[in-house]
């Protein structure tokens, strides 16, 4: 009995998953991380071609994962989304991790209210929306659970990030009070805050700033380097398990040690 409910504990399976912007980066190793767990996983993409790429490998590890177009940005697109999932899975959703994002890298007075209106819709209004769309569903598995991927940029500034920093602190506040609105319902809300993580987001800052690279980066984390898609992915498939059952309306932060005291 002892070596069951180990594994029930430290286990995925049986369980269901929504993962958003899952075709690469960070989404795409923690679609990986909750397949390989036992979840049965949907996730979406803007992109039909990186789409199709991402569902042939996880095919080829033979990975129960399936993929549908969003463009998360649109409210009528995650709606759609939403009544997928709730056919693909009964009505019943363990899982749910808002990952899509995205950023434009300017200095704060350059800024167009269409750059404020695409950044606010796809980093903040999709997470909360898909959040609510998903709520009955959650409710319905008897033990959900919400991740949403924020960033060390909702605690600290950084060059070119000022409205990418603010959306990731409001999903902070956002991840606390949906836990404790929720909390009756079964449903544990927590975010994950990434350091510097090798993904073409963190390249592109590289090239949108002569003060920083990837040198620099790892001069400036305790740990010496950026980490690994995979490292966020291990800490939301955590989050999502049993042995995570005493733990809502935290924001973890994976960093390398940078919040101890920054140096970046």
């Amino acid at each position: 009995m002892a070596k069951v409910e180990f594994e029930k504990r430290w286990s995925l399976h049986g369980t269901t998953a929504l993962v958003t912007g899952g075709s690469k980066g960070i989404g795409q190793a923690i679609v990986e991380e909750l397949a390989s767990l036992g979840a049965k996983v949907h996730t979406c993409a803007r992109n039909q071609e990186d789409l199709d790429k991402s569902l042939q490998h996880w095919q080829s590890l033979k990975l129960n994962v399936t993929g549908s177009i969003c463009d998360v940005s649109s409210r009528a697109e995650r709606e759609k989304l939403m009544e997928l999932v709730s056919s693909l899975f009964q009505g019943k959703l363990n899982i749910l991790v808002n990952n899509a994002g995205t950023s434009i890298l300017k200095r704060s007075l350059e800024f167009t209210a269409e750059d404020y209106k695409n950044l606010m819709a796809i980093n903040l209004e999709s997470a909360f929306h898909l959040s609510q769309l998903s709520h009955p569903l959650l409710k319905a598995s008897g033990a959900g659970s919400i991740v949403f991927i924020s960033s060390i940029g909702g605690f600290l500034a950084f060059p070119l990030l000022t409205l990418y920093g603010a959306t990731k602190g409001a999903i902070n506040q956002l991840t606390r009070n949906l836990a404790l609105e929720w909390a009756t319902d079964n449903i544990r809300v927590n975010s994950v805050a990434p350091g510097p993580i090798i993904t073409a987001l963190l390249k592109a800052s590289f090239e949108a700033s002569s003060d920083t690279s990837l040198s620099s980066v790892n001069s400036g984390t305790p740990l010496g380097r950026a980490g690994q898609p995979v490292e966020v992915a291990t800490v939301t498939a955590f989050l999502c398990m049993a042995a995570a059952s005493y733990i809502t309306g935290q924001v973890i932060v994976a960093d390398g040690g940078i919040m101890m005291g920054r140096s970046l």
